[in-house]
């Protein structure tokens, strides 16, 4: 569980994303991550690069997560990233989510 301390965690404006991709997220009506989601997060040293596996139920809210940690670290570094998705349905979402 997010510590109380934690908790502004859950809220994506938390997590140092330009406000072009907050107001995009907030227009899709996502605001904030569940617990779970911010856990995964701030796990190890996920946020530096290092590997993260993590399962959940379909719907679940998996793909914020590999989005997050995608976005900030082509923000930070620069570099290019690439995301694999199961479906054309889901690629096509996110391509016009993303761009």
């Amino acid at each position: 569980n997010v510590p109380e301390e934690q908790a502004d965690k859950l809220l994506l404006a938390s997590w140092g994303l330009p406000k072009a991709v907050l107001k995009k997220y907030h227009s899709l009506g996502v605001a904030q991550m569940f617990e779970w989601q911010a856990e995964c997060l701030m796990l190890g040293q996920v946020l530096e690069g290092k590997n993260l596996v993590y399962s959940a139920p379909t719907s679940a809210g998996k793909t914020l997560v590999a989005e997050l940690l995608i976005l900030k670290r082509v923000l930070e570094t620069r570099k290019k990233a690439l995301l694999i998705l199961p479906f054309v349905s889901v690629a096509k979402e996110k391509k016009c989510h993303l761009q």
